[in-house]
C-alpha cells in the first residue's frame, strides 16, 4: 500500500492538502492518510465495478423473483457505504504495519527469491491460501452464535446484486478480509502484485453476486462463480468457497448449483411466467366458452 500511499502524497497530499512542515514519514500523518487512502479507494472499486455489473452483466429480470427484497439494491448500497469506513479501521492498522517495513512485500523483481517464476508462483500460492483461508473463516461465521450477531446481514439478499458484494457488518467484512492482509507478511509478495491481487479480490467478490452463471464446461467442478454463490446464498449450508470449490469438496459442503440443474433463479422466474401464460390462456379459453353458451342460450 506505500505505493499508493507515495502516489497519493506527491501528487496530492503534499502539495495541496497537509501543511509542508509535516513530513511525511510522520506515524500520525501516514495513519490519516492511509484511512483516506483506502476508503477512497474502496468505494471508487465498489461503485465502478459495482455499477458496471449491475448495469452490463447482472439479469434486472431476477428482481421479480419473490425473494428479491423492495427496495433491495438500495438497501444493499446503503448497507456497503455504513460499513466500508468501519472495515476500514483495522484494514488500515495492517496497511500502516507494511509501510512500516513489516510485511515481505518488495519492490523490484530482483528481489525476488525466484524472479519472474517466484512473482508468478506468488500469485497462485496467493489465490490457494486465501481460499483456504477464507472457506474456513466463512464456515466459522456460519456458526449459529456468529451468524446471529455478524454474519446474517449478509444473508438478508437471498438473490444478491453486484452492490451486495460489500454488504457485511463490519467485524464480518474484516473477517474475511484477514486472509489477503496477512498473505504478504508469511510470504515475499511484489508491491505491484499486491495491489493487482487487492483490486481482483475485491472485482472477484462483486462478480459473485453478478446473476451470471456462465461457466465454461471444463470449469464448472472447479470455478466457485455466481451460481454457486447464490446457491450458498439461498441455500445456507454450501459453497462457502471464494474462487474454488477445493474445500468445499473437502469440507463436505459442495453443492451443484441449482442454475446448473435447471432449478435456479432463473428458471424459477421462466416457470413462473409459463404458469403465468398458461393461466391467462385457461382464463381465455374460459371466457369464448362462456361467451359462446351465453350466445347459444340467447
Amino acid at each position: 500500500m506505500d505505493l499508493v500511499l507515495n502516489y497519493a502524497d506527491s501528487y496530492i497530499l503534499t502539495p495541496y492538502v497537509y501543511p509542508a512542515t509535516w513530513p511525511e514519514e510522520d506515524p500520525f500523518r501516514q495513519l490519516i492518510s492511509l484511512f483516506i487512502v483506502t476508503n477512497l479507494g474502496g468505494l471508487t472499486i465498489y461503485f465502478l465495478f459495482g455499477t458496471l455489473s449491475y448495469y452490463f452483466i447482472f439479469d434486472h429480470t431476477l428482481k421479480k423473483h419473490a425473494q428479491f427484497l423492495e427496495n433491495q439494491v438500495s438497501r444493499e448500497i446503503k448497507y456497503s457505504v455504513k460499513s466500508l469506513p468501519w472495515i476500514s479501521v483495522p484494514t488500515v492498522a495492517i496497511f500502516f504495519a507494511e509501510v512500516r517495513g513489516y510485511s515481505r512485500l518488495y519492490d523490484n523483481i530482483e528481489d525476488s527469491p525466484y524472479g519472474w517464476f517466484g512473482v508468478i508462483f506468488s500469485m497462485l500460492s496467493f489465490l490457494f491460501f486465501t481460499d483456504m483461508c477464507i472457506y474456513w473463516i466463512h464456515r466459522f461465521l456460519h456458526h449459529k452464535f456468529f451468524y446471529k450477531h455478524l454474519h446474517k446481514p449478509h444473508h438478508l439478499w437471498k438473490v444478491p446484486t453486484p452492490f451486495a458484494s460489500h454488504a457485511f457488518h463490519p467485524a464480518d467484512g474484516f473477517l474475511q478480509s484477514i486472509p489477503y492482509h496477512i498473505y504478504p507478511f508469511l510470504f515475499p509478495l511484489h508491491k505491484v502484485t499486491y495491489l493487482g491481487l487487492y483490486i481482483f479480490v475485491n472485482v472477484w467478490t462483486i462478480s459473485i453476486h453478478d446473476g451470471d452463471y456462465r461457466v465454461p464446461d471444463a470449469l464448472k467442478p472447479i470455478i466457485n462463480g455466481a451460481a454457486h454463490h447464490t446457491d450458498h446464498h439461498l441455500y445456507f449450508d454450501y459453497n462457502y468457497g471464494q474462487y474454488f470449490t477445493l474445500w468445499d469438496r473437502i469440507g463436505g459442503s459442495f453443492k451443484n448449483p441449482s442454475s446448473f440443474e435447471g432449478m435456479g433463479p432463473h428458471d424459477y422466474l421462466r416457470k413462473l411466467k409459463e404458469s403465468e401464460s398458461s393461466g391467462t390462456a385457461n382464463s381465455c379459453g374460459d371466457e369464448k366458452t362462456h361467451n359462446g353458451n351465453s350466445l347459444k342460450n340467447k
